[in-house]
This record gives C-alpha cells, structure tokens and sequence, in this order.
C-alpha cells in the first residue's frame, strides 16, 4: 500500500511537471532576435546605394530579425542614389529604424529623404538635419548643400525644386510627420537640431545610441506595409553589418580623386605603348584603367564637357611635344587640362568633386611628362642606328687586292665585295660609302 501511494504521487508530479518542461524547452530553443546596424557615413553615392539596398534585402528575408537600423552622418548625395535607397525602405516588410549619429553628425540634403522615408526617425543630441535644397540639376543632379538661390530661377530648376517638394511631402505624409517643415526643408534650406526636430514632430525619438534606442522602442506600434505592428525589441542583439568587399570596390572607384587618376593612367598608359611599342605591359595596364575609370563615371555625376576638356588639354600636349610651336600647343593644353578637371564632375558636394591639388599636380606633371619624356622617347626613335651593317657607312676597310671597279676589302677583319669608280692599290685604306645588299661602295680618302 506504501508502495502504491508513492508511485501516484511520482505519476501525479510526472503529469504536472512535463507541460512545464516542455514550454520551458521551447522558450529556451526560440533563437534570440537580431537588429541589423547598417552606417551612411559621407556622400551618398553608388557604392553606398548598392551596400544599403542588399542589406534591407537581406534582412527582409531572414528570420528572426524584427527591424533593421541605420545610422546616418551624411552632408548628401546623388539623387539617384538616394532614390533607389528609400525605394527600398518604402518595399520593405520589416520597420527600418534610422538615426543620425554619433553626436555631432548631420542628415543634410539626401539624408533628410531618407530620414523621411524611414518607418522610424530618431537623432542623436547634438545633430541636426535639413538643407535639402536641390542645387545641382545636371549629371544626374543631386539634392545637396544649401546656397543663395538665383533671383530668377529657370524653368529646369523649378521643374527640379517641385519635384523635390512634392517628393518629400509624400513621405511625411506617408509617415505621419511634419510636412510644412519638409517642404521649407527644401524650399528655402531650412534646418533643424534634434530637440527642434522632436518639438516639431519632424522625428519620432532622440536617443543617445543604437541601444537606447532598441529600448525606448520596444511596446511602440508603428505602421508596416499597411498592418500596424508593435515592436518587442527589448532582447534584441545589435549586429553590425560593414560593406563586403564589392562594396568596398565601388567605393573606391566611384571616389572622384581616385576615377579621375585612373583616366589619366589609362591615357598615358596607351599613349606610351603607342609611342613605345614592347611587352605591352603599358598597354594592358593603361586599358585596364581606362575601362575602370569609364565604369565609376557611368555612376558618378559627370559632365562629359569636362571630360572633352581634359582630352583636347592632354592631345594639345601631345601635340607639343611633336611639333614644338613655343609653347603655345603646351600652354592651352595645361589650361583646358584643369579647366576639364575642374568641370569633371557636377556637384556642390565637396566629397564629388576632384581636389583641387590633385588637379594641379597632375597637370604639372602631365605637361611635363609630355613635352620632356615623349619628345625624348621620339629623339630616340629618329637617333641614328648604332648597330647592325649600317653601322659601317663611312668606316675605313683596307683594300685586298689591287683592283678597277669591283674587288674585296678587308673591313674588321670579314672579306667584303666592293666598287668603285678608280684604281685601288692592295694596302690602300678606303671609305665606306654606301651599302647596296651584299656589296659595299667606297671612295678614296680625301688627300689620298
């Protein structure tokens, strides 16, 4: 009987406790939520567009990952760029959460798009967004930094301004935040600090970091893909995500400075297997370049004027250095060189412009390089042979035999057919004049 009572209560407390144990299990099997951390850090260009687009791609098809944050500090960027970033925040199905950090840093200009186009918008203390004029309308534009505006604006640059007013007011609509303050944001340049930007309803949070801002999220409810969602952020994992090395590519090759030294290594590079022809090393290289080169300004804002600038300056070099005309050829080569260089690329964004310096330097060294280098490699081109059997004109050879007309020559010790038109005495020493096939022609010395 003793016995039996303990066997119902281990049967009772086996019937009680396995439940328990298997809800348990479950919650200690449920993967813990991760938030991406994605980072806009300068200019907003191709390589920063490509890197934001697969990241948001990619966290909407992985699981357990809630939202997706991005950290800004931009001064703006291209338009096109920027369009194809907030694209794919508007498709997204997870709340993409963006904030302008650390402190001190801006959303200027295409920032502040893209700010607007997030489901959620926070600053940091101490930063500040707005000034998303749009000043620049050629080569592909770009919403940039603010400056005066012309007194009579032309039809282009209003048709430009609209599009970006009514551009912006959609996605304060779209998100519920101030539109006014977005269209004088564009309008007349306007800018704002972060605790402005609360007051004004143009953000939704200040938060000092990434994870002060999972906290003061988490229980918030927000709109996604038209059903309203509450986020449970609290045991979230932040997960840094850096550009893989494609990114990291693009990047450097659409950095105006570096697609603009490669241009020229391109030129120079076939111009010297041109001039010079050999293992073709110059050349490969140079085609190498020149291809890369034309792939970045495919991306960036370029303005071809500029480009024809810099070939007619670098042909005008060229020219120089082949038909000297005392400096004039090399003189405006230099000029429509860095005029060219200067016009490159049409942007107000100090990050999509060629330094200055940069500039200088190449087109010193480039009208050096021409008018000193390729006039010295085209002397050596036209410098008489110093090898082989032409070498021998106006040589002296010693007469082998006494002859008329035809007979053999002794020249450095190897027997020659020879002709003249006199009588040559064994022992004479002769002069090489000309070489016709096998057959040297020789005169006397002078005096002899």
């Amino acid at each position: 009987m003793y016995l039996q009572r303990i066997k119902s209560l281990l049967y009772a407390f086996f019937i009680l406790w396995w439940p328990a144990s298997v809800v348990q299990a479950e919650e200690n099997n449920t993967p813990n939520q991760t938030v991406p951390v994605i980072s806009i850090s300068g200019a907003i260009g191709p390589a920063v567009g490509d890197y934001v687009i697969k990241q948001i791609q990619l966290a909407n098809q992985q699981p357990n990952v809630p939202a997706l944050l991005m950290t800004i500090d931009t001064p703006g960027g291209l338009v096109s760029s920027l369009r194809d970033i907030n694209q794919a925040i508007l498709a997204s199905n997870i709340p993409i959460l963006c904030l302008v950090h650390p402190q001190g840093a801006r959303a200027a200009s295409a920032g502040t798009f893209i700010l607007y186009a997030c489901h959620i918008a926070a600053m940091a203390p101490a930063t500040t967004l707005g000034a998303a004029t749009p000043v620049s309308i050629g080569g592909g534009g770009a919403p940039n930094q603010p400056q005066e505006k012309p007194e009579t604006p032309t039809a282009m640059e209003k048709k430009v301004l609209n599009d970006s007013i009514a551009y912006i007011r959609s996605l304060a609509q779209l998100r519920g935040r101030n539109a006014e303050w977005a269209e004088s944001a564009v309008r007349d340049a306007a800018t704002l600090s972060a605790s402005e930007a609360k007051e004004k309803n143009v953000i939704n949070l200040i938060a000092e970091s990434p994870e002060q801002l999972l906290l003061l999220l988490d229980g918030f409810t927000i709109k996604v893909a038209d059903s309203q969602t509450t986020l449970a952020l609290s045991s979230a994992k932040l997960e840094h995500r850096a550009p893989d090395w494609r990114n990291q590519f693009m990047s450097t090759i659409t950095n105006p400075n570096i697609a603009y030294l490669l241009l020229i290594i391109g030129f120079y590079g076939l111009l010297l297997e041109f001039y010079s022809p050999g293992f073709g090393v110059a050349g490969v290289v140079g085609a190498i370049c020149l291809l890369v080169a034309t792939y970045a300004f495919q991306m960036l804002p370029v303005n071809y004027v500029g480009v024809g600038l810099i070939v007619l300056g670098l042909g005008l070099l060229v020219a120089e250095s082949l038909v000297p005309s005392f400096g004039i050829l090399g003189f405006g080569g230099v000029v429509a060189f860095v005029l060219g260089s200067i016009f490159l690329f049409d942007s107000d964004i100090p990050e999509l412009r060629i330094s200055m310096s940069l500039i200088y330097s190449i087109a010193f060294t480039s009208a050096a390089f021409v008018m000193f280098v390729l006039r010295r490699v085209l002397q050596l081109r036209k410098s008489q042979v110093v090898s082989g059997i032409e070498d021998l004109i106006g040589s002296d050879a010693v007469v082998e035999r006494a002859f008329e007309q035809q007979g053999y020559v002794r020249v450095n010790g190897e027997r020659w057919a020879a002709q003249g038109n006199e009588h040559y005495s064994a022992g004479e020493v002769v002069v090489i004049e000309d070489i016709e096939g096998l057959t040297l022609t020789i005169k006397k010395q002078q005096g002899g």
